[in-house]
């Protein structure tokens, strides 16, 4: 790394002649697969920025200038660049380095951001910012990954544009997300990128330009320019400069995101004007991994590494056979269950790897839909098509369904729609950290009316209570599993019966009764007997609830273990505050003030990366953590929660 190790901050980078910078990038793309190759990390948009980061800190004057990545996927070169170098390997890390922007790492780190589409409206926050103040500086959103098909791209745009602050937007068009790009937008740019007409017409163009400028003074200089004038008209009509203008933009390119020359010769005759300015940029995302860059949805499946790959071949290095993700297991079951369902249908937002469904666009191609970073917009076109008797099965990451919130409850629930909601990434995520964590997803789908909501404890319980929302038809229904291994093998889904709805299910009872119950939600399930078998060996019986239905709950069983118990204490993979420990404590306060609820969850803070076993550890959810606090409670008199 010779060049690269002589950098200590962007302001070295101007010193390097444009042959060195090529040679940098190289270095970097070096750098990064060899790090993410051992840490996992979000290596694909990485790779497919090197240049133009290097250009953009190159051409404008960080950290003085302000550059917004979106989304943090882009953000591993600048990291390089920006003093983090040197502490690259701890990339994703408990204490290392975040795996996306974080304004608190770096003061290059303008924004941070680990969801979509949010830079263009972060970045004319910036500008108005810094107008207020009569400050000056050049403010630049780098916009990517498929941020373009997220409506709030959209909203940022519109309001920029009539802004008419100085504002440079960036588009970096990889024609991905994470899955291939989907919408009339992504047609629109491809269908200019490889339109032959405007190709051929410009490089004729280009000739005889150059042409004319270089054969003789005076009028043919001046028609030169005419013609560069010319060529500019033609592009307006062939491009999306057409769409970006009317939006308030003066637009640029589309040019090779690669090619240093270009770049820096765009962005420096950029900077210094004034006024909205949208440069658009052509990048090859996964660029210069070979495994990401061969055959057909090689881009799509090395988005991101798990840790421990073999930086060429991108294999698993000593890969061990075990039990599958919940992911593969949820997404293989709806794709069967789909077989024996006509009407239902799959609805995912840019993510059918991380989702796991895309078995079931493989196997039901026309009943799969993915719609883009959109997920408000997925819910609500989940809830046009329950009107017309259609199911709709919703998968989505827990905390990017965060974002169509307003969705669920307007569109689906006040019309008791039959809309299953199946949120992938619910708890503690590891170490794609706090912008990852589906820590809230039981506190706001608890408050919406008429919601049922489940928790599986393991894969074929899973599939059971899938079998069981599909089943259910007097609205919405949310089920929520973990980013992890499924704890036991899981039989066919023709094998699974569906849950009775609204029941849980005792799995260790002690018989008269016993002092403590635990009511474990979901993956909190066996780490709660673990706990209660370590518990009975030192002559402490406890007895053990999967309370699987959280809404609706199963008074029944409610009702009989707060008559053999005094004290129960709630188990949960989320936030306590507003969470099911919350809800149960009212409901018991209601029924037997006298019975004592404690709750047992992840605290009211920010949890940062680490692995997952390490995060439960640190929040008390394992076996011991779960045993230390029964016997406080136990102990105590006085109940905290």
């Amino acid at each position: 790394m010779i060049l690269l190790d002589t950098l200590s901050s962007t302001a070295d980078l101007k010193r390097l002649s444009r042959e060195e910078l090529a040679a940098l990038a190289g270095e970097m793309r070096a750098r990064l697969i060899d790090v993410c190759s051992r840490t996992g990390g979000h290596i694909g948009a990485g790779l497919g920025v090197v240049e133009l980061t290097i250009a953009l800190h190159y051409v404008f004057d960080t950290p003085v200038d302000q550059i917004v990545w979106d989304v943090g996927h882009q953000g591993y070169p600048h990291k390089i660049l920006t003093g983090r170098n040197g502490r690259l390997d701890t990339l994703r890390q408990e204490g290392g380095i975040s795996g996306f922007l974080k304004r608190a790492e770096s003061e290059y780190d303008v924004f941070g951001a680990g969801h979509a589409a949010t830079a263009i409206s972060a970045a004319l926050g910036v500008a108005a910012g810094r107008d207020l103040k009569n400050e000056r500086f050049k403010v630049v959103a780098v916009l990517g990954d498929g941020a373009l098909t997220s409506g709030l791209a959209y909203e940022g745009l519109n309001n920029a544009g009539a802004a008419d602050r100085d504002i440079i937007v960036v588009l970096n068009d990889n024609e991905m997300s994470i899955a291939p790009n989907v919408g009339a937008m992504s047609k629109y740019l491809n269908s200019v990128q490889r339109n032959p007409l405007y190709n051929r017409l410009r490089s004729k163009i280009g000739e005889v330009a150059d042409h004319l400028k270089d054969h003789g003074p005076g009028v043919l200089a001046v028609a030169a320019g005419m013609v560069r004038k010319w060529e500019e008209s033609v592009k307006a009509f062939l491009t999306p400069g057409v769409l970006f203008e009317e939006l308030g933009f003066r637009y640029f390119g589309p040019i090779d995101g690669h090619d240093f020359d270009v770049l820096i010769d765009t962005l420096g005759a950029v900077r210094p004007m004034s006024g909205p300015r949208l440069v658009h940029v052509i990048t090859q995302k996964g660029k210069g991994f070979p495994a990401g860059e061969r055959g057909a949805g090689a881009a799509e499946k090395w988005h991101a590494l798990p840790p421990g790959h073999d930086p060429a071949t991108g294999n698993q290095i000593a890969a061990t056979a075990g039990n599958p993700q919940y992911t593969k297991v949820f997404g293989e079951g709806l794709s069967a269950l789909m077989q024996t369902r006509e009407d239902v249908v799959c609805i995912t937002a840019a993510m059918p790897s991380g989702t796991g469904t895309g078995a079931v666009a493989k196997a039901h191609p026309k009943r799969f839909f993915d719609v883009g970073i959109a997920e408000g917009h997925a819910v609500t076109f989940a809830a046009g098509l329950a009107t017309r008797g259609v199911r709709p099965v919703v998968a989505i990451y827990s905390t990017f369904l965060q974002r169509a919130y307003d969705n669920i409850i307007h569109d689906v629930a006040l019309q008791h729609l039959p809309v299953v909601f199946c949120m992938d990434r619910a708890g503690l995520v590891g170490e794609d950290g706090e912008t990852h964590m589906g820590l809230y997803d039981i506190a706001y789908m608890l408050a919406v009316p008429g919601m049922a909501m489940v928790a599986p404890k393991d894969g074929a319980e899973m599939l059971a209570l899938l079998r069981t929302g599909l089943a259910y038809d007097a609205g919405p229904f949310a089920m929520r599993y973990p980013r992890a291994v499924v704890p036991a093998p899981v039989p066919a889904v023709a094998e699974i019966p569906p849950v009775p709805f609204g029941t849980w299910e005792v799995v260790r009872r002690v018989p008269g009764g016993a002092e403590v119950a635990i009511l474990a939600v979901g993956t909190m399930v066996l780490p709660a007997v673990e706990a209660a078998a370590s518990l009975a060996a030192e002559g402490l019986d406890v007895s053990v609830v999967n309370c699987r239905f959280l809404k609706p709950y199963d008074e029944l069983t409610l009702a009989a273990v707060m008559s053999e118990h005094r004290k129960l204490l709630v188990v949960e993979e989320g936030t306590v505050v507003n969470g099911f420990g919350a809800y149960m404590a009212s409901v018991v306060q209601r029924l037997d003030p006298d019975v004592r609820v404690a709750v047992h969850g992840v605290p009211d803070r920010i949890v940062y990366a680490a692995s997952r076993a390490r995060q439960l550890a640190s929040c008390g959810l394992d076996a011991v953590g779960i045993a230390a606090r029964v016997r406080a409670l136990h102990e105590s008199e006085a109940l905290t929660g």
